[in-house]
């Protein structure tokens, strides 16, 4: 279930136990608790600044430390510490930041003089996926996690976090805080929750102070240690991206109209259905013909769960669904949302997605329609590398979602620009073939042999359904045989399924590639 041969051991990571169909059975670690120790009476854990609380919290050589990345492209946080850090002469630093955008360019420099040398994150953008991916610049490979994942490493302490550093957008003296007021305010602030609970020091910067006690927190102050106000902890304004649009494309709209055609005749569409939909531009656009759907059929849904935008808010505002699920807010409107309704819901990337805890989300959902960079004719996506090699996007909860749902739906273009988005072989296997249902693509629409119920569902209606075989043969003849990118063999990143098994591994690029032959 990989592209790569994978090896028994990786330096910088450890013994690779190869990924298999169905979760694995994990060795539950001894029950994790924070050091009880007599706390010092103090009225007030405020620290006066970065290098102040970094000396406070004892900050040394080696230690591992984590961020969020609610606020996405916005994101101040991880290059103000990683400063203050670097200046302090600190070497050989673990970072477990939940996501890395394109704002976090600056941590290339850390990682060339050695402040960092190890990465665990759900994915990674922009110049410095470039230089990981191009030049190996970092010392170990980068481990990508999904959601789910992250937090089952740090609840059984596989990973254990010395430091988190929150960026708490309303935030009290003592260190209550959330992610709905203030003028940084970005929603949810579920990657945190996690990281709150089990690191050993736990550190608060704000922006916006509010009188003791914080109406409504969602990380409260029997988990934080100190509180740092600055002037900026982000720009909300560039939380929402590109990603989280609701398309215009023609072609989008296309696959967006066949897979809600697909929902109807499968019939998972009904009174009390879970769902949720991928970033994607055709995902988001699944819901406005699903919506007219289930206002012609008088159909309630039940809930809505993972990444909330404003499109999801309507749906429940507008009574089309009992209740919102909200790990990562991505928009003003759904922020505002958090605020205002109270079957809006912030939950824990832990309740979201951990498949070990006694409840995951993702496991309770209906259906989950998600996008592709690439899928092949196993049914294998990938979301993580474009075709060239280069690592440019993020696992995030795609393979949370796939393994938990009952109807598992990728979108996506037969062609996207000159480069054929359905192949023989993913370049990176990041969800496997097994967890995917249906592929709806502009062009025609594959079933997964394997659900045969699906393909009776399907088999009268007059949908463009084509083998996948089909449809990767097709997107061959309109874009032309691909080039495959040339790799060099020194493993650049690791990634694993959410049960922390390895379900691929991601090599150095050699060269920048042509896609087209």
């Amino acid at each position: 279930m990989t592209n790569n041969e994978l090896p028994v051991y990786v330096e910088g990571y450890g013994k690779i136990i190869p990924f298999v169909e169905g979760l694995r059975k994990i060795e539950v670690t001894e029950e994790f608790s924070k050091k009880v120790y007599i706390a010092n009476k103090t009225e007030c854990k405020l620290v006066e600044s970065i290098r102040t609380v970094l000396e406070k919290c004892k900050i040394r050589d080696g230690m591992t430390i984590s961020f969020h990345h609610h606020l996405r492209d916005g994101d101040y946080i991880i290059n103000m510490v990683m400063k203050e850090i670097a200046d302090m002469g600190i070497k050989n630093l673990t970072i477990m930041p939940s996501s890395l955008q394109k704002i976090h360019e600056p941590l290339i420099d850390y990682i060339k003089c050695g402040v960092i040398t190890r990465i665990y994150t759900s994915g990674m953008r922009g110049n410095l996926a470039k230089e990981i991916s191009y030049n190996n610049i970092l010392r170990n490979p980068v481990v990508f996690q999904t959601h789910g994942g992250r937090a089952r490493a740090i609840e059984n302490k596989e990973v254990k976090i010395d430091i988190a550093f929150i960026g708490a957008p309303a935030c009290d003296k003592m260190g209550n805080m959330n992610g709905r007021a203030g003028k940084s305010a970005f929603g949810s602030i579920g990657y945190a929750m996690v990281d709150a609970k089990y690191a050993d020091k736990v550190v608060a910067i704000t922006d916006n102070l509010v009188e003791y006690p914080l109406d409504m927190p969602s990380i409260y102050q029997t988990d934080v240690d100190y509180v740092v106000l600055v002037d900026e902890i982000g720009d909300a304004d560039k939380i929402a991206t590109g990603a989280t649009r609701m398309t215009q494309s023609e072609t989008e709209l296309r696959i967006a109209r066949y897979a809600a055609e697909v929902l109807k005749e499968t019939g998972y569409v009904k009174e009390g259905f879970s769902f949720q939909a991928g970033s994607g531009g055709a995902s988001l656009a699944v819901i406005k013909f699903l919506k007219e759907y289930m206002k012609e059929k008088k159909i309630r849904g039940g809930f809505v769960s993972g990444g909330i935008t404003s499109v999801l808010v309507e749906l429940l505002e507008q009574n089309y669904f009992n209740a919102l699920l909200d790990v990562q807010t991505f928009d003003a409107k759904s922020a505002d949302s958090l605020n205002r309704n109270k079957n809006h819901i912030e939950m824990s990337a832990s309740m979201y997605a951990n498949p070990y805890n006694k409840g995951s989300v993702t496991n309770m959902l209906d259906i989950v329609v998600l996008s592709a960079t690439e899928v092949d004719i196993n049914f294998n996506v990938n979301v993580l590398t474009g075709s060239d090699g280069v690592i440019m996007g993020a696992q995030g909860g795609h393979p949370d979602t796939a393994d938990g749902a009952k109807l598992r739906i990728i979108t996506t273009p037969l062609v996207r620009k000159t480069i054929p988005i359905i192949r023989k072989k993913v370049t990176t296997i990041v969800t496997p073939g097994c967890n995917i249902d249906i592929v709806v693509t502009d062009k025609g629409i594959a079933v997964n042999p394997k659900r045969k119920d699906l393909i009776e569902k399907l088999k009268n209606s007059e949908l463009p359904l084509m083998s996948i075989e089909n449809l990767q043969l097709e997107a061959e003849r309109t874009a032309g045989r691909i080039r495959q990118p040339e790799f060099v063999n020194e493993i650049v990143g690791i990634v694993e399924a959410r049960d922390g098994s390895v379900i691929d591994i991601i090599k150095r690029v050699k060269k920048r590639n042509k896609i087209n032959a």
